[in-house]
């Protein structure tokens, strides 16, 4: 608990630096970040909690097959990472923000693995969709590293954005349509709760 709060706080600050550049950039009606924190249903649940998040598209990115099903990126042999497209306003949140709820919202220090979900398809990355959101996801990497933020280094990925293959229906909106279901109830529902915590001043009413 004690390196979550140093986290926190450390982002917190890291935020409050950043929002001048954020400001003066331009902005788009609508744009898309896509991150990799493991589960894609503990993902969606938690980035849709943010106010100026407008949908959160749960599927794999960062492989070398096409259209691939749910059940062959769990072999771990496509490459693929389970990642959520996240589509934002940027007049409502910025692309710093979404990076620090990122942070937050997995360990970047696990390997190929978030908990109990162990394989490459799991693994943390960023997916950038341009030259500056590579900037700030580096940005942000190295200041935690450098602040040690967390125990061990991160091991995320920054790796540039070339296909997102949305998965099957029934993996949308999972924890909102699933809340009742063991994994969704043991698992996902304790995180989205320490989420909210760190991120209430944030979120949808």
């Amino acid at each position: 608990m004690l390196y979550m709060k140093k986290i926190t706080c450390f982002i917190a600050v890291l935020l409050t630096a950043c929002f001048s550049v954020s400001a003066s950039a331009p902005k788009k009606v609508l744009d898309t970040a896509t991150f990799a924190t493991g589960c894609f249903w503990c993902t969606e649940a938690k980035f849709q909690q943010l106010k100026g998040v407008e949908k959160v598209i749960s599927g794999f990115s960062g492989g070398h097959v096409a259209n691939p099903s749910y059940e062959l990126v769990c072999t771990g042999t496509t490459g693929h990472a389970e990642a959520c497209n996240i589509i934002y306003d940027p007049a409502k949140i910025t692309y710093d923000e979404l990076l620090a709820a990122f942070f937050v919202a997995h360990d970047p220090t696990q390997l190929n693995r978030q908990g109990n979900d162990v394989g490459t398809q799991y693994r943390s990355a960023i997916f950038y969709h341009n030259a500056r959101q590579k900037q700030k996801a580096q940005y942000y990497i190295t200041k935690l590293n450098a602040e040690k933020a967390y125990k061990d280094p991160i091991v995320t990925q920054v790796v540039p954005y070339k296909a997102f293959y949305k998965a099957e229906d029934y993996h949308q909106n999972y924890f909102n349509q699933n809340g009742s279901q063991p994994y969704c109830k043991y698992v996902i529902q304790p995180e989205l709760e320490k989420f909210k915590k760190v991120f209430k001043d944030k979120l949808k009413q």
